[in-house]
């Protein structure tokens, strides 16, 4: 009974203004499908961690040092980067490339929509945060979740937890974020315009091809992005070689569903109070939506820029689908084609954008961790 007050007696406020993050979390995920194999456990992982004494995570007594569970699968998925690569797997085995290889000139928006990445890293050097912290928030901007985990924990940023609580929110808030900014910096001219889209045919040499190319060439000029390009590519090579369809499918569902659940777990160990409330954090979810908004603007004045030029105009919405948030973006600017005319059909032009923008985005994280790693 005393041990029971003495907790008690342990609670403080910023205890409870963590349940009710991780309350919210769980309300996101269950109420609003809003990534909920990510943020049901990352939710439910910040109530374990902010009870007094929590055996989840290691704590000093008296006795010794006790483990937690949560700190010990930390170290052995995320200190060494492993639950990240091997979810790129699933990713990767996930991702179609066809739209992308029928039409290459989309990887150029897809490029494009890696501005808000290297704008919020300007932004977070100039607030204050020290040069790795700043690259490791910068890279909320990729609007993947993977990458962000990588290279935070690559530079060994002080603020894992808030980058990827950002990050992987503002990923399940795509669908609301991203539709006012494409309407201020389109008109309505530009959000109509129709984009036929006859498909050439691609063929299964060239689909086994691609993401053993892209491996190489991104290993020649970014070698730090090997790991990061060459797991999501190894997941993509088993969806198109054709022999291991059970393999594919069990890296889709089973893989990456396990590892999201484990990292959201794992990933809540970081979300203790007295290293989460603090002004950085909301410094950094500011920073993040800064990312998110400008990866989309970047994008859609790419294929602006692009008109100017152009024999065939593109619609300019489908540039902001060059964000790494696969295939949330890519079904935003489909509906929001629909919406502005019900015989404008995008979807296949953005998810070409979209696959780019995830290559496009771990080649970013890439660079980040050569020039800052």
């Amino acid at each position: 009974m005393e041990a029971i007050f003495g907790n008690l007696l342990n609670l403080q406020w910023q205890h409870v203004v963590m349940w009710g993050i991780g309350g919210v979390l769980i309300w996101l995920a269950i109420k609003r499908n809003m990534e909920p194999t990510l943020l049901l456990p990352m939710g439910f992982g910040a109530i374990l961690v902010n009870l007094p004494f929590s055996g989840a995570v290691t704590q000093v007594l008296e006795t010794g040092v006790e483990e937690g569970p949560l700190d010990v699968l930390f170290d052995l998925g995320i200190a060494n980067e492993l639950f990240p690569l091997l979810l790129f797997i699933g990713i990767g085995a996930m991702i179609d490339f066809t739209p992308l290889l029928a039409n290459p000139k989309l990887m150029i928006f897809g490029a494009a929509a890696q501005f808000g990445i290297f704008f919020t890293l300007c932004a977070a050097t100039l607030l204050g945060f020290p040069i790795r912290d700043a690259a490791s928030i910068a890279v909320i901007g990729a609007a993947d979740g993977p990458t962000s985990i990588f290279v935070a924990n690559y530079l060994d940023s002080n603020y894992l937890g808030a980058i990827l609580v950002a990050a992987y929110s503002y990923m399940a808030l795509v669908p609301i974020i991203q539709p006012p900014v494409i309407r201020m910096v389109t008109t309505p001219a530009e959000r109509r315009i129709r984009m036929p889209y006859a498909q050439r045919e691609v063929s299964k040499t060239a689909r086994i091809l691609f993401p053993i190319v892209i491996t190489v060439i991104a290993g020649l000029f970014v070698p730090r992005s090997v790991a990061l390009v060459g797991f999501l590519m190894f997941g993509n090579l088993i969806r198109e070689c054709g022999v291991l369809d059970s393999l594919s499918e069990t890296a889709q569902k089973v893989l990456a569903n396990l590892i999201t659940l484990l990292l959201g777990l794992t990933v809540a160990s970081r979300m203790r109070a007295e290293d989460f409330l603090n002004k950085e954090t909301l410094m950094i979810l500011a920073l993040g939506l800064v990312a998110f908004v400008f990866d989309t603007i970047g994008g859609v004045l790419v294929a602006k820029i692009y008109n100017l030029f152009a024999k065939t105009r593109i619609n300019p919405m489908i540039g902001a689908a060059g964000i790494s948030a696969f295939p949330m973006s890519a079904r935003v600017i489909h509906q929001m084609g629909l919406a502005e005319d019900n015989q404008n059909f995008l979807l296949m032009h953005a998810v070409g954008v979209n696959v780019s923008g995830q290559i496009a985005s771990v080649i970013a994280g890439g660079m980040i961790l050569t020039l800052f790693g």
